[in-house]
């Protein structure tokens, strides 16, 4: 699995990712271990942000049709008019 994602990546990703490697190699075991855990709370998060924003389509429910909401929408608003002085 791992190779296929670096046959995916470019240039810029492979020398970011080696540049924060050899950032790494200076840090104590216990400190590794702490940004394993980031890292992986990390894209676990991700994978729900991105859950919770594909499960909000459709989250309006209404029995009107389109063209009625649209109608309600216009008689509702309301505008003031005031006088802009430059």
């Amino acid at each position: 699995m791992f190779e296929l994602i670096k046959e995916d990546m470019t240039v810029t990703d492979k020398n970011i990712l080696e540049t924060y490697s050899n950032l790494f190699e200076g840090l104590s075991f216990s400190n590794k271990i702490e940004l394993i855990e980031r890292l992986t709370k990390s894209i676990k998060s991700n994978k729900s942000k991105e859950n919770s924003f594909y499960k909000s389509f459709g989250a309006f429910s209404s029995e009107k049709s389109a063209e009625e909401i649209v109608s309600d929408i216009k008689a509702n608003r309301n505008f003031k008019n005031k006088e802009i002085k430059f």
